[in-house]
């Protein structure tokens, strides 16, 4: 499948059409204004790249290099990228590619439609991964020639010095990360930016909208710093207008390419956006954030009037920020330099200003790097870094995004910070206030220090707050907020980052690697935690998620996955691959991870779970005894029968309420003809809830929950109430639900004393 357009595309199609291109798709199936397009799929690309024969020479490049050394790094990134460029896409790739493209231009009734070509990688935009800037756009690209000559540089961006090192950081295997390509209408945009759909910072519920004139390259590439707009969700109260010189801005030449020109001085400081234009792309924020379940990074345009988003990603830098005081900085000194605050914490030392790549090698770890504006070649040398200030950017630029999710303090949009600041200067910043302070005491130092080693007092609840984990990678991110525990670790990604079938493993006879693969990837999560408890849910991939991996062919098409071959019912269809998974934990015991827990998903009867059991006891495993055994509760039979599950042995449950909504009310909440009537505070949800904690508590058996409404705070609130054991949520939510679970155990303390003096 070598094309692939908007509408036959949604979130689960990462593994076809990338991040980018698999959340296009699913903003186009929901109704969202989107430019139409299609995608080159990732399957294209590893077919190129086998097909020519240059796969292995590129792994080969890549084995020799050291990624910490910039020169060499960006040389052998430099020799891939020529190599892919050289080499000839197949005719029969060709001609469907520019099918496709010749019947986007007929939609639009336009000859040879500008278009922008973005990378798409596999990997990209995924909840603990950002890949911002790392694969190359391009812009007003038309015509079947140029179309096909920028898919292959899009290909050859995937080899970006930026994205090796990145990759190789965060321990993405080059040969598993693949890349499909983006094909769009372009938006001749008005005007155009960024909105973050919460605080990125904090969490906070406002919509956070960054604009400037032209198109939003602008925005996110920090050549300017644009206007800053926060809007209260709530009720659409605009909180902030924040008006900036915006000096220059990207926009359209005579031959329809992309030119960065000076904004005309009559626009410079004038408000880009109206309080009607703010109201209409909060309320789209809403929409979108409500569709995926989770806070979303936006980028949108308007043209000629009419809003079109142009992406969409979970946003990946949610978490805690510590409170300080609001003097902490004031004894610290003068402030040398202004800006805004876009990476919070305190950092100390050496200035050195980076003007040109080649000066990336002066900075040393500590330093705080100065600069007009990062890219992400720099990223390499930021992670040296102890904190960044730029003159140009806003809290939505590159600094500010990469700099969060490094937890590096960052203070841009200073406006001549590099000419202000002198090299080799002791400085301090204060990357939430977005103040610069000069030189470096032994005072500034002790603060810095002491800032740094901030903590709030620790909240302690009886009602335990755990983490859900997806990939291995996260684990360490989501211990360090002080959870209680996994209550949640899904083993759908461990398989997907694999790239293999599970059941390809078994019909090519490697049980043991296959085995050996979730034991590993396990482990990193048992030892971040060790010795909380890990609960471990056996495989729940609908047919659609695997139909794109080595071996996945096979899988059959449903017309509603979310219905179908999935969870405990296939595993008992399927029960080699379940063995396997009992013996990597059962591998895992025996290396002294005890504190794994198995449960099993999307049971609808009792028998399920005696038959799971079996299989567990067959390799000497035994429920209970060697291992705590529990189950989901993601269906109302289960919920309904809980009494009978009960009975057969359970050592914990997880509400999975997510599914049990969506299974209790017939909606699909991502069907925007539905989706508003999903709602997990329905009766008869709330109604099933309630029965299984109240059914657990007096059976003495651990009661979680893991879906959204675990953060929710009134139904929070609710589940402390019923009794529930522990409540586990996404890591960005950790802090506040442990306060609102403190607050709801308060209140029920307090209620007490109030009735016995009554």
């Amino acid at each position: 499948m070598y094309v692939v357009k908007f509408e036959d595309l949604n979130k689960s199609d990462i593994g076809i059409a990338g991040g980018k291109g698999a959340n296009l798709g699913e903003l186009t199936q929901a109704g969202i204004p989107v430019p139409p397009g299609f995608v080159v799929t990732a399957e294209t690309y590893e077919k190129f790249m086998e097909d020519s024969g240059i796969n292995g020479q590129v792994m080969d490049i890549l084995d020799k290099i050291d990624i910490n050394d910039t020169k060499e790094l960006q040389a052998a990134a430099e020799e891939i990228k020529s190599l892919i460029i050289a080499t000839p896409i197949p005719d029969d790739m060709t001609t469907l590619i520019i099918e496709a493209y010749n019947q986007l231009c007929q939609r639009v009734d336009e000859d040879d439609t500008d278009v922008a070509i973005r990378s798409s990688a596999t990997a990209e935009d995924l909840p603990e991964a950002s890949f911002a800037g790392q694969q190359d756009t391009f812009l007003h690209v038309s015509g079947n020639d140029e179309v096909m000559e920028y898919i292959r540089k899009c290909w050859a961006s995937l080899f970006e010095a930026r994205a090796i090192f990145y990759r190789e950081e965060n321990n993405f295997e080059h040969s598993k990360v693949y890349i499909a390509v983006v094909v769009q209408k372009m938006a001749n945009a008005d005007k155009a930016g960024v909105m973050f759909t919460v605080n990125p910072s904090t969490g906070e519920e406002i919509a956070l909208i960054e604009g400037s004139w032209g198109l939003g390259e602008s925005v996110v590439s920090g050549d300017v710093t644009p206007d800053n707009y926060q809007v209260d969700k709530k009720n659409n109260e605009i909180v902030n207008v924040t008006i900036s010189d915006k000096k220059v801005m990207y926009t359209n030449d005579e031959d329809g390419t992309s030119v960065k020109v000076e904004v005309p001085e009559n626009m410079r400081k004038e408000r880009v956006l109206s309080d009607e234009e703010l109201i209409e792309l909060t309320e789209m924020g809403k929409r979108v954030q409500a569709h995926y379940g989770e806070p979303m990074d936006t980028e949108w345009a308007f043209e000629k009037g009419n809003l079109f988003l142009l992406q969409a990603r979970p946003i990946t830098t949610l978490g805690d920020d510590v409170e300080v005081a609001d003097d902490e900085s004031s004894d610290l000194g003068e402030v040398i330099v202004r800006g805004l605050g876009a990476s919070p914490g305190m950092a100390s030392g050496k200035v050195k200003i980076v003007l040109d790549i080649d000066e990336l090698d002066k900075i040393k770890d500590g330093d705080i790097m100065v600069t007009t504006m990062t890219t992400p070649d720099m990223v390499p040398a930021m992670r040296r870094a102890s904190g960044i200030v730029t003159d140009e950017g806003g809290v939505t630029c590159h600094a500010s995004i990469i700099s969060r999710e490094l937890g590096i303090p960052c203070v841009v949009g200073t406006g001549d910070a590099t000419g202000t600041l002198k090299e080799n200067s002791g400085v301090t910043l204060d990357g939430k206030k977005g103040l610069v302070f000069e030189g470096i005491s032994e005072t500034k130092e002790e603060a810095t220090q002491a800032t740094a080693n901030v903590e709030a007092a620790p909240i302690i609840t009886v009602t335990e707050v755990k983490a859900n984990v997806s990939m291995p990678e996260a684990a360490e991110k989501a211990a360090a907020t002080g959870a209680d525990g996994v209550g949640l670790l899904r083993t759908e990604h461990l398989m997907l980052t694999s790239g293999v079938h599970p059941g390809k493993f078994i019909s090519d006879g490697r049980e043991d690697e296959l085995i050996d693969t979730i034991a590993d990837k396990v482990q990193i999560v048992a030892d971040a935690f060790y010795p909380k408890p890990v609960w471990y849910r056996t495989l729940d991939a609908p047919t659609d998620e695997f139909i794109t991996l080595e071996g996945g062919e096979n899988e059959p098409e449903e017309h509603n996955p979310m219905l179908g071959w999935r969870g405990i019912r296939r595993e008992l269809d399927q029960p080699e691959i379940l063995k396997c998974e009992f013996k990597a934990i059962q591998k895992l015991h025996e290396k002294g991870y005890t504190n794994i827990g198995i449960m099993i998903p999307l049971s609808q009867n009792p028998e399920e779970l005696k038959q799971a059991k079996a299989i567990c006891s067959s390799i000497g495993f035994e429920p209970h005894k060697d291992v705590d055994f529990g189950m989901m509760v993601e269906i109302p039979a289960a919920a309904i029968m809980i009494d009978e599950y009960i009975k057969v042995g359970i050592d914990f449950v997880s509400l999975g309420t997510n599914d049990l909504t969506q299974y209790t009310l017939a909606v699909d909440r991502n069907n925007e003809f539905v989706a508003k009537h999903y709602s997990e505070e329905h009766p008869a949800v709330m109604k099933l809830i309630e029965r299984t904690i109240r059914k657990c508590a007096e059976a003495g058996v651990t009661c979680s929950i893991c879906g959204q409404a675990g953060s929710v705070p009134h139904i929070v609130e609710k589940l402390v109430a019923f009794g529930i054991t522990s409540v586990s949520s996404n890591t960005d939510a950790i802090a506040d639900v442990r306060k609102t679970v403190a607050r709801a155990e308060q209140k029920i303390i307090l209620d007490a004393a109030r009735k016995r003096l009554e």
